[in-house]
């Protein structure tokens, strides 16, 4: 469709181009100067039609002004983008008529013009001011401002904002006093003067305010005390409250030692008291003690009705009820002036008379601590001791609460009695599940003999198994052939209590602990005798790896226990230990010699028989033996897991060697063979991927070969046997523990460890 020029829009004036025959749909997006934008048609203009052109750097000025600078040979953005979050921004005024103030016949509000420079849109708005009495905020919002009439179909551009110059904006007048430093440079870039800053007018209700304040106030030299606004103090010390802990002690027949909390309020000197029930009191419902209110000092009882009025009464007139007269007294001479408690009566120690009630302050918070250190100089808040019932015992922490309960009648245990006791719904006791984690599994066994005046007793062998996580007992027995006893169960799994104790009584008895148990103790569990004379290699490791929870194997102490016997005779101790006196670089003695050398001058007392143990375990010269693996067994146990995972990566393989090893060398570390393995994810587990490393060829530096590793895996080439399926942790290369560990003992290690002879050199010298 085409339109003739001049000639309005209307049937008739328009008509179709009949030739025209490709109709393609308009472009809507477009890519301009390496911009991405919408296309409306047209190209967009790179300037505001009221605008100037946009340079963020240095922006040209029209043509109808002179420039201050040579023009610059930049890319022009729109904008929209080049003048992106840029607002000038101008102080300014206008004077409001007011008819209601006599003295005031205009006030002054000031403002703030902003002009946004990337759409030409303008904002004004009025900064408030405290207790002004009149909306502030935005006055005109964010939009495109049209000028005064007669030019009203054109906006307000910069052009037209200025330092000193007035603006209309919608039939109100605004005259800019300033600007700000970034709008006077833009402005003058762009080639426009911009006038120094001018002084804006003085507000007449503002000084008529100010005015009347002094007269209010008056003047703090000649007057007495300044008059205190009503409500100065909650202005002030609105939501401050000082609280107090504290306590009422109820002395009548059923009464209890009550907790307080006294909250005192200081926007109105109100306080109002509320009670903490303690767990299991059998009180329930609000726990207000006091309202919220004012707090009298005297209280001499509750007054009678018509004895407290707001006005007194001097005299009667009149006989009749009719003519009666009654003469008030406006100075209220008879009236009983009433004391209330205020923050000066407050303090840690201080008695309140609650209404008859004597309510004891012990203890306040940090804010109360700090109000009282400012204002009055208090240094010391050492909170005071709260009386406690002598029937009843403290809160424990870590389990209910502790209070009298009844003895012990037999039944279930303690802690099921003490649950019955306590609450009327029991639950049963819970356990300690932190405990129950972490010590799963670990048990302790010794070994023992059951001490009887009957002989075959004495024959009886007994293991004695502690259980770390829930600290219970249980005793088995071992049979043995021809005995006379069966074996087996000899006493159930649970906590074994010490003797001696009183059992049906109110408090919990004491257990058997781990640290009780050790080599050569003697105890009566179940009134039955036991003598501890061994113990296995997990409980002595166990036992040697936390020396502080079992002093019987802390290797520091029993030397230093040594150390100080043998001082004074330690010539003779080493003979006796070595009769020839030949101590060279390694020098060996057996158990039973060191043992009785140390007995013959510690006694048994002294030294026990798990603390000699310790020591000979700790010096032991024995040495395990290296375990033993089958190579092709092991690589056979590799290759079935190879191929039951189908792994085929054998080239990958080849690869990160190359890639790890770039200087091919022949041998490589042993944490690089075991990232190699990680790396290209071959399925062994960790006990299998152990047993390769162990099998695999090394060099002197402990080094692993490559070529042997990578023969090792390739099945093409050298494939060994199949075998049956295994347990590989357990069966492909059996690891059995040392069990005959102290039985030898490196008696030159020894000796340097006490140190005696470094001691007597440095004394000869």
């Amino acid at each position: 469709m085409m339109r003739l020029p001049g000639m309005p829009m209307l049937p008739g004036a328009q008509f179709y181009d009949r030739g025209k025959r490709r109709h393609p749909r308009q472009q809507t997006l477009m890519h301009y100067q390496g911009i991405q934008m919408l296309s409306d048609r047209r190209e967009p203009e790179l300037v505001e039609p009221n605008g100037i052109v946009a340079d963020p750097k240095c922006p040209p000025v029209p043509a109808q002004l002179n420039s201050l600078w040579a023009p610059k040979a930049t890319t022009k953005l729109p904008p929209w983008l080049a003048y992106d979050k840029q607002v000038l921004c101008f102080n300014a005024y206008f004077k409001e008529n007011l008819t209601e103030i006599y003295h005031a016949p205009y006030q002054v509000r000031k403002v703030k013009i902003f002009f946004y420079l990337e759409d030409g849109t303008m904002q004004v708005t009025e900064p408030k001011v405290e207790n002004s009495g009149i909306p502030q905020g935005c006055l005109v919002h964010r939009q495109r401002i049209p000028k005064a009439p007669p030019t009203d179909r054109e906006f307000i551009s910069i052009f037209d904002l200025n330092v000193d110059t007035d603006v209309q904006i919608f039939d109100r007048v605004y005259h800019i006093s300033g600007c700000d430093v970034f709008t006077r440079q833009f402005l003058n870039r762009a080639g426009i003067f911009v006038p120094e800053a001018q002084q804006e007018p003085c507000d007449p209700t503002t000084e008529i305010r100010k005015r009347s304040g002094l007269k209010q106030t008056g003047n703090t030299a000649t007057s007495a005390l300044p008059k205190k606004h009503a409500f100065a103090q909650f202005l002030e010390f609105d939501r401050r409250v000082l609280k107090f802990q504290g306590y009422w002690n109820d002395r009548s027949e059923f009464g209890d030692v009550r907790k307080l909390e006294v909250c005192y309020y200081l926007a109105d000197d109100t306080i109002d008291i509320k009670e903490k029930f303690p767990r299991n009191s059998g009180r329930e419902g609000p726990t207000t003690f006091l309202k919220r209110g004012k707090l009298p000092k005297e209280f001499s009882g509750l007054p009678l009705p018509g004895q407290q009025t707001a006005m007194t009464l001097l005299n009667v007139l009149g006989n009749s009820m009719r003519d009666v007269r009654y003469v008030a007294d406006p100075l209220n001479t008879g009236q009983k002036e009433v004391q209330h408690y205020t923050d000066q009566d407050l303090q840690i120690g201080a008695v309140l008379n609650v209404f008859g009630r004597s309510v004891v302050l012990t203890s306040c918070d940090q804010f109360t601590q700090s109000y009282y250190r400012e204002k009055y100089g208090i240094q010391e808040f050492s909170p005071q001791p709260i009386p406690e019932r002598s029937d009843i015992r403290p809160y424990t922490q870590g389990g209910m609460g502790s209070r009298r309960l009844p003895p012990y009648n037999g039944w279930g245990s303690h802690e099921d009695s003490e649950g019955n006791c306590i609450t009327v719904e029991p639950k049963p006791p819970q356990a300690d599940f932190k405990k129950l984690f972490k010590y799963d599994g670990c048990i302790l066994r010794f070994g023992a003999k059951l001490i009887s005046a009957i002989r075959d007793n004495g024959e009886r062998d007994f293991v004695i198994s502690y259980f770390l996580a829930d600290d219970t007992l249980q005793i088995y027995e071992t049979s043995r052939r021809n005995s006379g006893f069966l074996g087996g169960e000899f006493l159930k799994r649970a906590r074994v209590p010490l003797p001696g104790q009183d059992m049906y009584s109110s408090s919990r008895p004491e257990y058997y602990r781990a640290n009780d148990f050790y080599i050569g103790r003697t105890m009566t569990l179940k009134d039955h005798i036991f003598h501890i004379v061994s113990a296995d290699e997990f409980t002595l490791m166990y036992m040697e790896q936390h020396p502080s929870e079992f002093p019987v194997a802390d290797i520091q102490k029993i030397m230093q226990k040594i150390r100080e016997a043998v001082r004074p005779d330690y010539k003779q101790f080493v003979l006796r230990c070595k009769p020839d006196g030949d101590l060279g670089d390694y020098t060996a003695v057996s158990f039973e010699t060191l043992r009785s050398t140390l007995l013959s001058y510690l006694s048994k007392d002294c030294l026990l028989n798990h603390e000699i143990v310790t020591v000979c375990r700790f010096f032991s010269a024995e040495q395990a033996m290296p375990p033993s693996c089958d190579r092709n067994r092991v690589r056979a146990a590799a290759q079935l897991e190879l191929k039951r995972a189908l792994w085929n990566g054998m080239d990958q393989l080849n690869d990160h060697l190359s890639h790890i090893n770039p200087a091919c060398k022949p041998y490589i570390s042993e944490g690089q063979v075991r990232s190699t393995l990680r790396g290209c994810r071959l399925p062994f587990s960790l006990e299998l991927v152990e047993d390769i490393l162990m099998v695999l060829q090394r060099n002197g530096q402990n080094e692993i070969e490559v070529r042997d590793f990578l023969a090792f895996f390739n099945m093409r080439n050298d494939q060994v046997p199949d075998i049956a399926p295994l347990n590989i942790a357990f069966e492909l290369c059996p690891k059995l523990p040392f069990l005959h560990k102290g039985r030898l003992v490196d008696f030159t290690w020894f000796l340097d460890y006490l140190g005696i002879e470094e001691e007597l050199k440095r004394a000869n010298n």
